[in-house]
């Protein structure tokens, strides 16, 4: 398998081939993930939530971001590995922006970075563009937003935020992403934005029509032994699974049946 480009997800959106994206934050599950043939490895600041234990991803650092990232980096995958971009290493400027994109490139050694936000953001999109560095947007529920949002909840419902989010992902088409992340937004809106897009869109929450699909690995799973949203599928138990095979250790350790 050819490792994946940005002009492989460009020409799977022209063919109408589907795009899959799954997160991972450490070596063995990347090595996994890209096993089973995924064609992008996002590591997002998601990892706040469901791997170091945080209430949400503003408390995610450019440093969590890095360690993560070079981790996943090191499994040499075929697939494109997408690093996001924490909460404020782009909002205070584009020299910020392209610092920070760089850094994810140069150390974590991604191969492109993902960022939250549309028009308001354009000009640091742009900028990291021009920098040589891959852009993949993120609309609809944006997480760094949550507090702005007052929770976690659906996103262009009304006829105004709908005519928002359209216009904010063609402002990072224009700016020069080569795909855009929609998440928690109505499969109609989802829909009437891929058609009229060039670059791929990769739903999350977001229905069936989005050019590819990304989910959290821990979530699809059964790793997170939280609440998982509601439009997650879950493809396996892996976490009932973990906790049986450690309370049998536990069991014949303590009847002393192990070790023998």
């Amino acid at each position: 398998m050819a490792k994946i480009t940005t002009s492989a997800i460009r020409k799977r959106k022209a063919a109408g081939q589907k795009i899959t994206m799954i997160t991972a934050y450490d070596y063995p599950t990347a090595r996994l993930v890209d096993a089973a043939g995924a064609d992008v490895i996002l590591v997002g600041d998601s990892l706040g939530n469901v791997v170091l234990g945080y209430s949400d991803t503003t408390h995610v650092t450019m440093d969590d971001m890095l360690h993560h990232i070079k981790a996943v980096s090191r499994a040499n995958t075929n697939a494109m590995v997408l690093g996001d971009m924490p909460f404020l290493s782009y909002h205070t400027g584009v020299a910020d922006a392209v610092a920070n994109a760089g850094r994810i490139i140069r150390e974590g050694g991604a191969s492109a970075v993902k960022l939250e936000g549309g028009v308001q953001f354009s000009d640091e999109v742009r900028g990291i563009v021009r920098a040589g560095i891959p852009v993949c947007g993120h609309l609809g529920l944006t997480p760094q937003s949550v507090h702005q949002f007052g929770g976690f909840y659906m996103q262009g419902k009304t006829e105004s935020e709908a005519e928002r989010i359209i216009n904010d992902a063609k402002a990072l088409q224009d700016a020069g992403a080569f795909a855009i992340v929609l998440e928690c937004i109505p499969a109609d809106l989802a829909k009437i934005i891929t058609e009229q897009l060039d670059i791929a869109t990769i739903g999350i929450g977001a229905g069936p029509h989005c050019d590819g699909q990304v989910l959290v690995s821990h979530d699809m799973l059964g790793m997170n032994m939280d609440k998982v949203p509601s439009f997650v599928k879950q493809y396996a138990n892996l976490g009932e699974q973990y906790i049986d095979g450690v309370k049998k250790y536990i069991e014949e350790v303590q009847a002393g049946v192990f070790p023998r």
